[in-house]
């Protein structure tokens, strides 16, 4: 367990909207996601709320099919606070098989059991920030680089330039390097496994 890492919380710094440009949040707003190997990933953001450490967190629902049938199924909670940064305060996931429940491995919630909450969005990103996107020991620990400001990135949904690009990686899979592209208005856009080339790009977008 790493004990040097203890980010404070205060319920009084966090605003009830995550309205960062580069990671809306808005209540109806539903992003599909799509793979080579055939999997869809649709994300709906939900009215609903959650409270974590006394913060009320926006609760995001993601849903990953291949051939129609239910592969994961995740409910991700976040937060904004008053400076812009966007934070990740945990997830509940079930990963399935033939209809049935086979692990809920990488679930996570800030406060229980040690867990403690990580960055999406820094609030002033500047290239070369490196930061914890989560952090629950052995189960979650995946980490953020920023690499550029001003990206551009092209997938079925559309062009989007002035993108965030980062690049995450996790010590409990070491060989996994992935690029992701955050983009004004929208969100995240394209992620991009640098050893294999693979994309999962925005196929879709329907806003409310």
């Amino acid at each position: 367990m790493d004990t040097t890492y203890d980010p404070t919380i205060d319920p009084a710094s966090f605003v009830e909207t995550v309205d960062n440009p580069l990671y809306p949040l808005v209540p109806g707003t539903e992003l599909t996601y799509t793979a080579p190997d055939g999997e869809t990933v649709v994300v709906t953001v939900t009215s609903d709320t959650k409270l974590i450490l006394g913060v009320t967190c926006t609760v995001v629902h993601d849903q990953a099919t291949i051939a129609g049938e239910v592969i994961e199924d995740t409910f991700d909670w976040f937060a904004q606070d008053q400076d812009g940064a966007v934070w990740y305060m945990g997830e509940d996931t079930k990963e399935y098989s033939g209809g049935r429940v086979v692990s809920t491995a990488g679930s996570w919630e800030a406060g229980v059991d040690g867990a403690k909450p990580g960055l999406v969005i820094p609030a002033t990103p500047t290239v070369g920030m490196k930061y914890r996107q989560e952090y629950y020991a052995c189960e979650a620990e995946d980490y953020g680089e920023i690499v550029e400001l001003a990206a551009s990135a092209t997938v079925p949904a559309g062009m989007y330039n002035g993108c965030l690009k980062t690049q995450d990686t996790t010590p409990l899979e070491p060989d996994v390097l992935e690029e992701k592209y955050y983009c004004p208005g929208v969100g995240l856009v394209l992620s991009v496994d640098v050893a294999s080339g693979d994309r999962e790009e925005l196929s879709t977008i329907t806003t409310p």
